[in-house]
């Protein structure tokens, strides 16, 4: 039987929360890797609540200190919109500072891996991500215009590093299709807790609504699928209407039937709460969303021929090898590409630019 925390906690008092979720689901930790994953969208001010906020990373990270682990590694993938965004990110919303040094641009260095051919014959995912022995996902309380919340299981869309994550919105084409996607992404490497900031959530059209909801509470399970039930349902939403719950139980990930798990504290639906359209119009028909996801898809690397020296540093460092060498220049594979910005990081020339 599933098991799921429901537990009282404000920033100030974030702590003990955290400490219960460690007792109730005891993890290996000591002499171990372990990434903790936030949710971290954009640069944004914490009081945003765009992002989990920073005094549940720092509790969480406190926590597993005291593990003994071998080493922690504090990253994600944000939606990036220029190089050096992900650092950019983690600072402007308190993040780095709450990572106590543990920070990695988890975007650096990735792994090709197959993937669902209805939509990608493969991505690449954050090597990080699946060299660490342990993964604690640390996603927001809020919902989505596209799959109506964002929860345990679509906080796994930023194992994928660059504009792949925009190129598998394209590819899913609508809002049912893309529930789809975001269980395929998280089977890839499914965490082995999930704390999920719901201290302050969000309502009305997330994923960076402005209408955000005092709740006061820390979530976390080791399933996924039951928690996101859990947050569904105190949204007012029934979770069996959510797709990607669906694909998610039909693959054995867990259960949306609350009847099923077991629940640790008060689950009640919070009045008045507002949810996105459940066909998902707000995203589809938001053209400035749109506009981005195609400038996405179609930015890609090019070479200043009067710096490039040809000395193929982006060449080497590039995780998905999408370039090659021609005539002395860089050309890029665009196929290949995920726009994960390494090629202009490593350059030592600065020749490097996206358009």
């Amino acid at each position: 039987m599933s098991k799921v925390m429901i537990h009282p906690a404000s920033y100030d008092t974030v702590r003990r929360a955290v400490d219960r979720v460690f007792e109730l689901f005891p993890i290996a930790v000591s002499g171990k890797t372990v990434l903790i994953k936030p949710n971290v969208l954009r640069a944004s001010a914490a009081g945003e609540g765009i992002v989990t906020n920073p005094a549940v990373l720092r509790a969480v990270v406190e926590a597993v200190e005291t593990m003994r682990p071998a080493s922690i590694i504090v990253g994600d993938n944000p939606g990036l919109v220029s190089y050096g965004a992900n650092e950019e990110s983690f600072v402007t919303t308190g993040l780095m500072d709450a990572s106590k040094g543990y920070y990695q641009n988890i975007g650096n260095d990735s792994v090709k891996v197959d993937f669902n051919p209805d939509f990608m014959a493969a991505v690449s995912v954050s090597r990080h991500v699946l060299d660490a022995d342990v993964l604690i996902s640390l996603p927001k309380f809020k919902t989505h215009g596209l799959t109506v919340i964002t929860g345990a299981i679509k906080n796994n869309y930023g194992i994928l590093p660059g504009a792949q994550k925009a190129k598998l919105h394209k590819a899913a084409g609508g809002p049912l299709r893309f529930h789809e996607v975001i269980v395929d992404v998280f089977r890839l490497r499914v965490p082995d807790l999930f704390i999920v900031d719901a201290v302050v959530g969000m309502e009305g059209n997330g994923p960076a609504s402005p209408d955000l909801r005092d709740v006061g509470l820390i979530l976390a399970s080791d399933n996924a699928v039951a928690l996101d039930a859990v947050i569904a349902t105190m949204m007012g939403c029934d979770p069996g209407q959510l797709r990607f719950l669906q694909k998610a139980k039909e693959m054995g990930l867990g259960d949306y039937d609350l009847s099923t798990a077991d629940i640790i504290g008060e689950l009640r639906p919070l009045p008045g709460f507002k949810l996105p359209p459940l066909t998902g119009e707000a995203i589809l028909n938001n053209e400035a969303i749109q506009s981005y996801i195609r400038e996405r898809i179609r930015v890609r690397p090019q070479a200043d021929p009067d710096l490039c020296t040809g000395c193929g540093t982006c060449v080497e460092q590039c995780p998905v090898s999408a370039l090659s060498l021609d005539h002395g220049l860089p050309r890029v594979d665009s196929d290949s590409c995920i726009t994960c910005f390494c090629c202009q990081e490593m350059c030592p020339e600065k020749a490097i630019s996206l358009r």
